[in-house]
């Protein structure tokens, strides 16, 4: 437990001065007020009198100054008094106040749900369909024709979220976390979504995480939802933001001080005077990309720019709930933080980080210098800006204002360029304010309001595979072949306006801060910093209605899954565990280097079969590098000494009762959060993927599906591992919190040794192994009620 300081003690002792004079005067109850979650849904109230019985509980046990994270968090506590809280280390029971997927992870998680026997969700819970349009000509042709092709999944996706009492957002309304951002989050509440930039919701003050499918579908189910204590990094910011420098380059600074890992098992909490200069779609922006160091979600205290916010997305009864709640939407005075960074956001310079990584961190400054160090193809083929990370009214004025300036001297844009509407509203908005018209005319293409380039849904066509290139966005993640299937791009990531400056000069080397452009007349011209609107003057332009309430009749909805159909398929359970040691089981692969989800179970193409385990299985770590021949989907079968396909091969053994592993490296599984990177190993036979450490919420997704998540005691220890090793794991008759296991290697040569593994399950988490998954308990329990 935190070491309370003297600054600290004399903070609480404050706090708890004011407490009690509040307590005297006898305050009415915030909860005597009703007010909605979200006009959407006006029977669902927000439950700020839990978070204040709540934390006058938990104040009182540990006697010092609360962060706001801290506060939220507690706030939602399943058991307030009984509940270990150490940062770091014990396991909270939370409750959650709504849950959100995305149209490719809802596939398996309303299965599994339909799985657990329940007939109506316990939280307010929507389906977003963001994921399935592929951007290849414009936004409208791409819309019909992915409602073409998409058709049986979104059939399903309306009917079984009818059937259980869902929203559903159909096909053409906007990104998941954008409509979140719009209808849903509030200050001070709590959701997990089955997308990993769900802490978006962050820049309205909401503790929003993301999470698995079997996560989303306990807290459907009215089951607690587990979350290790988080650590809290601050981040204080000074100064004020300005100029070319965005709310974009925090993060992207923020990634660079702490790596792809350096947020893990921590919520990110900024703070300070600087937050006063960020818009609530800024603070968002910067929640969102906290993913990207491996955060369990990041957030900023309830400011008048939220206010203003949740005002021009018609939610004032909420703005005005949340000033009643102000002091418990701030840190305490004096309140501790595991780590802090300093920002000076006068000293700020935008940033381009990348390629293949989104912690590679550069200077707008350096960047010319470390492109012709590197290597990097100076020529930008395409500039992409949008995305659920940077796809606001401020983003798109700001961009759309460069735009201008670049008009007014005749140029249009030199690189392809692309923009995606984060929502139906957005793009509405943009439409009528004229912002789409100045793409349009300069030579951009305003794709369907989706992810798009994003995940992958590209069809790109100007670059050959293997061609090296390179492309600017404003998305969140780059890893190799991310956004478009091509190892050799290298994309960079940027805020909005750097990316459209960088589009009309065609260079990587250009600095807009610094450089000229020549216009149609042969005369040099500069950029000026680019402004914009932090909400439309004329208000938001809703668009078309694309929301799906559940109806009043649920009984006679009958969900539509096609048994012949090779895009859906109704689950199995996964045996459990059969009490015995697994002895002598062969590597399946030993993985080389950074392995992502995307590497584990590749986007693209692939997520058609979402809903379908047994085909998406076919993709499972083929992306991923074999150390032995540092080739990717190429591992040789160790029973018949043939090579094969990483599925093959797992689906071989499988067949034949054979149990095993994968050996990973540091951070296996950072990314997405999608659980089928956890469901494909499982159904394919694996018994144990032991690695040198994890990404959090692919470490869950393997134990919710009765996988054993492992890592080397040492993680040096990953070295004396070789492919061609039969393995044993010793202490399974045993397996306890805080109990390593052994790892017994017996080598080609004859030789073995034995190696300690570490873990991190709780005794319910072991449960969920031996009864082959968390879902497979939920139903025994169940069926015994």
């Amino acid at each position: 437990m935190l070491k309370l300081s003297s600054k600290s003690a004399t903070a609480w002792r404050a706090l708890q001065r004011q407490c009690a004079a509040g307590m005297a005067t006898a305050a009415p109850r915030i909860g005597d007020t009703k007010v909605s979650m979200s006009p959407l849904e006006p029977n669902a109230y927000i439950n700020y009198q839990r978070i204040e019985d709540n934390l006058a509980v938990v104040r009182d046990r540990l006697q010092r100054p609360l962060t706001l994270s801290e506060k939220i968090v507690y706030g939602h506590l399943d058991n307030p008094h009984e509940q270990e809280i150490v940062r770091g280390t014990s396991y909270l029971k939370l409750r959650p106040d709504r849950v959100a997927c995305q149209d490719a992870t809802a596939q398996m998680a309303l299965l599994q749900f339909m799985s657990a026997g329940m007939d109506t969700a316990a939280v307010p819970t929507t389906v977003h369909c963001d994921h399935l349009i592929q951007a290849q000509v414009g936004g409208v042709k791409d819309l019909a024709r992915a409602i073409n092709i998409n058709r049986e999944v979104y059939d399903f996706l309306a009917t079984a979220t009818a059937k259980y009492g869902l929203g559903f957002w159909k096909p053409g309304s906007g990104i998941i976390h954008q409509i979140v951002l719009e209808n849903y989050a509030f200050p001070g509440g709590m959701m997990i979504g089955t997308d990993s930039h769900t802490p978006n919701a962050g820049g309205l003050g909401m503790v929003a995480c993301g999470v698995g499918g079997a996560d989303a579908v306990d807290v459907m189910a009215g089951i607690p939802w587990e979350l290790k204590c988080p650590k809290v990094i601050g981040v204080k910011l000074t100064g004020k933001i300005g100029g070319w420098t965005t709310p974009k380059d925090v993060i992207l600074k923020v990634a660079g001080i702490l790596t792809v890992k350096g947020g893990t098992g921590a919520i990110v909490e900024y703070f300070g005077p600087g937050v006063e200069s960020l818009s609530c779609t800024g603070m968002a922006t910067i929640c969102n990309m906290g993913a990207e160091i491996g955060a369990t979600t990041s957030l900023f205290p309830y400011n008048h720019r939220m206010a203003d916010y949740l005002k021009a997305t018609k939610r004032a009864d909420i703005a005005a709930y949340a000033n009643s709640f102000a002091h418990n939407l701030q840190a305490d005075a004096g309140a501790e933080y595991d780590q802090v960074i300093e920002i000076n956001l006068n000293e700020l310079e935008p940033h381009i980080n990348g390629p293949f990584t989104p912690d590679l961190a550069t200077p707008i400054s350096k960047l010319a210098e470390e492109a012709k160090k590197n290597d990097w193809p100076d020529d930008i083929r395409v500039g992409l800006i949008g995305s659920c990370t940077n796809s606001s009214y401020e983003d798109m004025t700001r961009s759309a204002s460069i735009v201008k300036q670049a008009a007014d001297h005749g140029l249009g844009f030199k690189s392809k360029f692309t923009v995606t509407p984060g929502s139906e509203q957005v793009r509405a908005t943009i439409a009528r304010d004229g912002q789409v018209e100045a793409f349009e005319t300069a030579g951009g293409i305003v794709l369907a309001n989706a992810c798009g380039p994003c995940i992958g849904q590209w069809d790109r066509q100007d670059t050959k595979k293997g061609e090296k290139n390179t492309i600017v966005t404003s998305y969140n993640r780059n890893f190799t072949g991310r956004n478009d299937a091509n190892p050799a791009t290298h994309a960079f990531v940027a805020s909005p306006d750097l990316t459209t400056a960088l589009a009309f000069a065609g260079r990587l080397s250009f600095n807009p801060l610094t450089d000229s452009l020549v216009g149609a007349d042969g005369k040099e011209f500069k950029f000026d910093a680019p402004n914009g609107y932090e909400l439309p003057p004329r208000g938001y332009d809703p668009g078309e209605n694309t929301f799906q309430a559940p109806p009043a009749d649920r009984a006679s909805v009958q969900v539509a899954v096609d048994p012949k159909s090779d895009r859906l398929q109704l689950l199995k359970p996964f045996k459990p565990w059969d009490g015995k040691t697994p002895e002598d089981i062969p590597v399946l692969i030993k993985v080389k280097g950074k392995c992502t989800t995307d590497h584990i179970s590749a986007g693209g193409p692939w997520l058609k079969y979402r809903g379908h385990l047994e085909n998406i299985s076919q993709n499972c770590l083929i992306g991923a590098i074999n150390i032995e021949n540092n080739e990717a989907n190429k591992i040789k079968n160790q029973i018949t000494g043939e090579y094969g396909g990483v599925p093959q091969v797992g689906a071989y053994y499988r067949d034949r009762g054979i149990k095993w592993v994968v050996i990973g490296d540091h951070n296996y599984g950072e990314g997405s959060s999608r659980e089928h990177a956890a469901l494909e190993p499982r159904f394919l036979g694996g018994l144990a993927i032991i690695t040198r450490s994890f990404a959090r919420i692919h470490e869950t997704n393997l134990k919710k599906q009765g996988m054993l998540a492992l890592t080397f005691a040492d993680p040096a220890d990953y070295d004396k591992v070789q492919p061609s090793d039969k393995v044993s794991i010793l202490g399974l008759e045993t397996f306890s919190p805080g109990k390593n296991l052994t790892l017994r290697l017996k080598h080609e040569d004859g030789t073995s040794e034995d190696i300690s593994l570490a873990h991190s399950f709780n005794e319910g988490q072991i449960e969920w192994f031996k009864a082959g998954s968390a879902l497979n308990l939920m139903a025994a329990k169940g069926s015994k009620a």
